[in-house]
């Protein structure tokens, strides 16, 4: 092994399994949401397989992975949506428990949350933060 191998950290996005472990979460995520009465009025006139496309590309962002995201921004894409923050909430419990039932690590699922806190705003309805 040498110097680099040994203090190159590895990405939660390699951790968790990669491109194949980010489509994972993304599907049973979804299957949470869907589920959901209270958030599957959200999804009712979406191209859900393009939006499954887009949050696996952004969760590999988030996990440290590659970058290949090139939608709208989460503001523009959230706001008009007037998402009250208890929605808000439950989104992220349905990821919480994706990420757990997959076995992601307790690091990894601490880190997410601090990406949704730091995301919040930008999701979230002015009215309704």
């Amino acid at each position: 092994m040498t110097v680099t191998e040994e203090t190159t950290p590895i990405s939660h996005y390699e951790r968790i399994g990669g491109a194949a472990a980010v489509k994972a979460a993304v599907e049973l995520f979804y299957e949470k949401v869907l589920a959901d009465p209270d958030l599957a009025g959200y999804f009712t006139d979406v191209n859900m397989p393009e939006q499954r496309r887009h949050l696996a590309l952004m969760l590999a962002v988030v996990l440290g992975g590659p970058n290949e995201y090139a939608g709208r921004g989460l503001a523009e894409a959230h706001q008009p949506l007037n998402i009250p923050v208890a929605h808000y909430a439950k989104v992220g419990e349905h990821l919480t428990a994706t990420l757990v039932e997959l076995g992601a690590p307790a690091d990894v699922i601490a880190d997410v949350h601090v990406v949704l806190g730091q995301v919040q705003d930008q999701v979230v309805s002015a009215g309704n933060a």
